[in-house]
């Protein structure tokens, strides 16, 4: 049976495959994270690799090469992922960074490095095993740290013949230019909310709007949230932003066992709905809180939020290795506390 993708990815899907045989040598596939752009890729490199595709290009899901991916275990087809991704075979990796664990134990890295690029020579420059060439994916590849993504510079400036490059990201902005300027761009579409609800509906999520919301429009994203530890940390957090005069270092208390890239989401989009609401927009990640929003946005002046909003956004650099989890989210509470007084604070490092 010929492999499909997800329902928001089919009119590109179609297009791509229309041009198979006119691909260059590199494409960078960029969108929102939680779209599904790496299942696409792996779904995309199947069918390129396939021995007898289906009339319209798709992998026929049956042969030699197709019997190969569902194992991993294509000999003409190599991912590179950080590490921490390569233990955890997770879809959610974030910053760059890496930092020591429990009893002096270094935590896998999570970005991807020079090494790991230097590793693929042999494979780049073996023969293929099938007529259809090889393919390498980088995904997240805003994750190459600045050696790693100088080694790939030099595969993507003299590309071997029947070598296909394939960079997944989430921020191609984080990119550097000479990357970019050697890849063909492909954005993968977030999916309309309508669509992307009924498909979270046939997957037993009660609440689509809500989970969507949350994630920007991302339906696997929003499928991960249906999860009651998710929904009851987000409610305390929530609760003690929306008090007039809010406790911080209490609420930091109380907050203190969840992981700070988490926090750092929700105050990320808390402050957002705020500035929205302050600009004359409206809420778009937490409908729930619409009342205690416009309440807390009537008092508070545009430009303190705007500031405090791009602050947290530079602080998903550090999110995944604080030097003190506990301290790093006490600085961002009392950052936005400092906000709800009038006054401007900037987030410390």
């Amino acid at each position: 049976m010929p492999v499909d993708v997800f329902p928001w990815q089919t009119e590109q899907w179609r297009a791509l495959l229309a041009r198979r045989d006119r691909l260059p040598h590199a494409l960078l596939f960029s969108g929102r994270q939680g779209i599904g752009k790496i299942d696409f890729v792996r779904k995309f490199a199947q069918s390129l690799a396939c021995e007898t595709p289906a009339a319209d290009g798709a992998a026929c899901g049956n042969c030699q090469s197709c019997r190969w991916f569902a194992t991993n275990s294509h000999p003409d087809y190599r991912e590179i992922l950080p590490e921490a991704m390569r233990q955890t075979e997770s879809d959610t990796a974030e910053s760059p960074g890496e930092a020591e664990g429990p009893a002096g134990k270094r935590k896998p890295s999570q970005e991807i490095r020079i090494d790991d690029v230097r590793d693929l020579q042999d494979f780049i420059f073996l023969t293929s095993h099938q007529r259809h060439g090889k393919t390498i994916v980088f995904y997240p590849a805003e994750t190459l740290n600045v050696n790693a993504a100088n080694a790939l510079l030099k595969n993507l400036e003299e590309p071997p013949a029947g070598t296909r490059f394939m960079l997944v990201s989430h921020r191609p902005s984080e990119l550097p230019a000479t990357i970019h300027s050697r890849c063909q761009k492909i954005a993968l579409s977030t999916p309309a909310t309508e669509v992307a609800a009924q498909w979270l509906r046939a997957r037993g999520i009660a609440e689509p709007a809500l989970s969507l919301a949350q994630t920007g429009n991302a339906p696997l994203l929003a499928l991960s949230l249906n999860d009651d530890d998710f929904w009851r940390q987000r409610k305390a957090l929530l609760n003690g932003l929306a008090q007039h005069e809010p406790e911080m270092l209490a609420l930091a208390e109380q907050l203190r066992d969840i992981h700070p890239a988490r926090l750092l989401g929700w105050l990320q989009r808390w402050s957002y709905d705020l500035l929205r609401l302050r600009s004359g927009g409206s809420v778009r990640y937490n409908p729930d809180y619409q009342k205690p929003l416009a309440q807390i946005a009537g008092r508070l002046r545009a430009i303190d939020l705007a500031r405090y909003h791009r602050l947290l956004l530079r602080e998903q650099r550090s999110v995944n290795h604080p030097l003190n989890a506990r301290l790093y989210l006490e600085q961002l509470l009392l950052g936005y506390a400092a906000v709800m007084r009038g006054e401007s604070v900037p987030v410390a490092r």
